[in-house]
């Protein structure tokens, strides 16, 4: 298949906008890292009018995508880890060409994870456990339990990346794979809870249970980075938090995630007075 794409990923080589080129094939006979297909073109570059832009081709009964995406688009999907199949096909495909070494380099950050970036992403991964886990009380506590297990799953599934980044790697697609190996205690929870004869209710009572130390013994590495963040001065409102330019990538779990470091007593309220006696401003502070 590669000797038929040959006269493609050469002419966007000889492209000086084109970073890098890396040739995927699949492994297994269904395999997710490569969405089915036979074999993928990932092609990096630096700057497009689109961030994203795919063709797929056929040959006889095989098939292969390409891939074309700028360098801003893929550092937002190693931020935000929206894309875990990226990270197999950066340090697992084959590298057919590379500009000045850049795809060597990106493999290289990529293996050997800086603090500063594994503090971020566990940041955004905390926030997004925290509110799956919140809202899986929440529907439990109304006896809707089909929503509950269906968040504690997704919350689950969030702890488990969380360790992986505690071992200084990234996660895959198949993660919970990693997870078996990484951090049994999860994995268990996550077995017990899919695999279990009892009731959705009883499961959920058990997980709760076994799960809120695992979550707390986490908060302090979790909440690392906004409270980093947030230490750079006094007080804020939330209307600062959500402006700051590195704690944007938290998004629609922002809020949720300060009220829970507000329970959890990493976060104080400061109450300043409005214009009305009964109403006050609440600011936040970390304590």
């Amino acid at each position: 298949m590669e000797a038929l794409l040959r006269p493609i990923y050469q002419e966007r080589a000889s492209d000086p906008n084109t970073l890098g080129i890396i040739f995927v094939e699949k492994r297994e006979e269904v395999s997710p890292i490569t969405d089915t297909f036979d074999s993928i073109l990932f092609i990096l570059t630096r700057d497009g009018e689109q961030p994203i832009f795919t063709k797929h081709y056929t040959f006889n009964d095989k098939k292969a995508a390409m891939h074309v995406i700028t360098e801003k688009q893929l550092k937002k999907w190693l931020l935000l880890g929206t894309n875990p199949k990226l990270v197999d096909w950066l340090i697992n495909g084959r590298v057919i060409f590379d500009r000045n070494e850049y795809i060597e380099e990106l493999k290289k950050e990529l293996q050997e994870f800086p603090i500063n970036g594994r503090k971020v992403r566990m940041g955004i991964e905390f926030a997004k456990l925290s509110k799956r886990y919140l809202e899986s009380k929440h529907f439990f506590e109304q006896l809707n339990y089909l929503d509950a297990y269906n968040h504690i799953v997704e919350s689950l599934h969030h702890l488990a990346r969380l360790a992986v980044f505690e071992h200084g790697l990234h996660p895959e697609v198949m993660v919970w794979k990693q997870v078996k190996q990484l951090d049994p205690s999860i994995y268990k929870l996550y077995d017990e809870l899919v695999s279990s004869e009892e009731t959705i209710e009883k499961r959920l009572e058990l997980l709760f249970l076994a799960s809120e130390f695992l979550i707390h013994s986490r908060i302090k590495e979790g909440a690392q980075h906004i409270l980093d963040v947030l230490a750079s001065k006094e007080f804020w409102t939330i209307q600062e938090i959500h402006e700051q330019e590195e704690l944007k990538n938290y998004s629609v779990d922002l809020e949720v995630f300060i009220e829970f470091l507000v329970e959890k007593g990493f976060i104080l309220i400061e109450k300043q007075p409005t214009k009305s006696n009964e109403i006050m401003h609440r600011y936040y502070k970390v304590r």
